[in-house]
């Protein structure tokens, strides 16, 4: 493979981690066969969506809004989500040079792109060392003390402050899978949990 062949392939993968953030996937894959190459995403509630030729943002754009609606119709929010990616699609091929922008600032001006989706992007397609605040993440970071804040911005700077440079680039997939398994909303499981000892959690369950 090329030096450029290389290059293509590595926009096309960030390209998908773009997508697969937006469209709140689970897994996202690249196919490639000799007469064409399609992406395979599967979501949370078990659907599966297969578009052909959308692993570039020209591609992307060439499918239009209808099409792609009626290729994702089976998630939440299907309409906006398509309305989106199309227009974040023309965007990145009209002033980005079809390519995905590393800066946080730029990636936020992307239609359907706040400051999670950024720092996701920027963490698994880029490796900064982000940490990207979802619910989970703010959960687990105002339940155990870790990183107590009143909104998503005040828990990732006070994320950023305590967890030690090292752990950073993997700290939000970290706590993610804690706030999803065990740390989850109504009732956490408190004994299958690995820093119980140190969580300033009241109503520990057993």
């Amino acid at each position: 493979m090329s030096v450029s062949e290389k290059e293509q392939k590595k926009k096309r993968i960030i390209m998908m981690v773009l997508l697969a953030v937006l469209l709140m996937s689970v897994s996202i894959f690249l196919v490639e066969r000799k007469e064409s190459s399609y992406i395979v995403v599967t979501f949370p509630n078990g659907a599966v969506v297969e578009a052909e030729v959308a692993d570039t943002p020209e591609k992307l754009a060439g499918l239009g809004e209808a099409a792609l609606t009626e290729k994702i119709k089976t998630i939440g929010l299907y309409r906006s989500k398509a309305r989106n990616l199309i227009a974040l699609s023309r965007k990145l091929v009209d002033e980005h040079g079809s390519k995905v922008p590393e800066s946080r600032e730029v990636l936020e001006t992307l239609p359907g792109v706040g400051r999670k989706t950024a720092n996701v992007v920027l963490n698994v397609a880029f490796g900064e060392p982000t940490i990207a605040v979802d619910t989970h993440v703010f959960r687990v970071a105002n339940r155990t003390g870790l990183a107590p804040g009143k909104t998503p911005e005040e828990v990732e700077r006070r994320l950023l402050k305590f967890v030690p440079e090292e752990f950073r680039h993997h700290a939000h997939h970290w706590l993610i899978l804690h706030g999803r398994y065990v740390c989850v909303a109504r009732t956490p499981n408190c004994g299958a949990c690995a820093i119980r000892d140190l969580c300033e959690y009241r109503d520990k369950s057993a």
